[in-house]
């Protein structure tokens, strides 16, 4: 049996659960989330929170119970807390702004790249400082939508200019030395 499978959920007070044959549908004050319980692992009430069980005690599924107790628990959280994660824009004329549900951001491309943002995500932008804060109660989707964010400029090696999640540590690299 996993180790991370085998400890309990709790379930924090207005937090509704619903268990499904292969998902799990979870409503709390910051929203609802569905999650997919791997097969072979099943989510059991159990003294007032969630726990994971394998339909096999042989070992064989201890992976699949560890993620399937991870997701439940990752849900419960988004719920309850909500996830974010922060990006920092650097660079000199790089610009961010919000248009409706979209950000809008100016990247020394030829033309403004409009970002639409997906329903039960939101973003707050710090525009003088370059710095976007991304929220939800999706683990997973808050985190696809900052890589998407990201990918819009990655970090260039050189100058270090680009998007960037906050803390993040990029190496400089040294350009070409002129020749004599």
């Amino acid at each position: 049996m996993s180790r991370i499978g085998r400890k309990p959920i709790p379930l924090p007070q207005g937090v509704k659960v619903e268990i499904g044959e292969s998902s799990l549908d979870v409503k709390g004050p910051k929203g609802a989330v569905t999650c997919i319980v791997p097969p072979g692992v099943k989510i059991v009430r159990d003294d007032g929170g969630l726990k994971a069980v394998p339909s096999v005690d042989d070992g064989s599924l201890s992976a699949m119970h560890g993620l399937a107790r991870s997701l439940a628990a990752n849900a419960v959280k988004g719920v309850t807390e909500g996830f974010t994660k922060n990006l920092e824009v650097v660079g000199v004329g790089y610009k961010i702004s919000k248009k409706g549900n979209a950000i809008v951001f100016s990247l020394g491309y030829s033309h403004p790249i409009e970002f639409p943002l997906p329903e039960g995500i939101s973003a707050t932008l710090d525009e003088k400082g370059g710095k976007i804060a991304i929220t939800g109660a999706d683990k997973q989707l808050v985190g696809q939508i900052a890589a998407n964010i990201r990918r819009l400029r990655p970090p260039d090696p050189y100058k270090n200019k680009g998007i960037r999640y906050a803390g993040e540590v990029l190496k400089k690299k040294a350009g070409k030395t002129g020749t004599k």
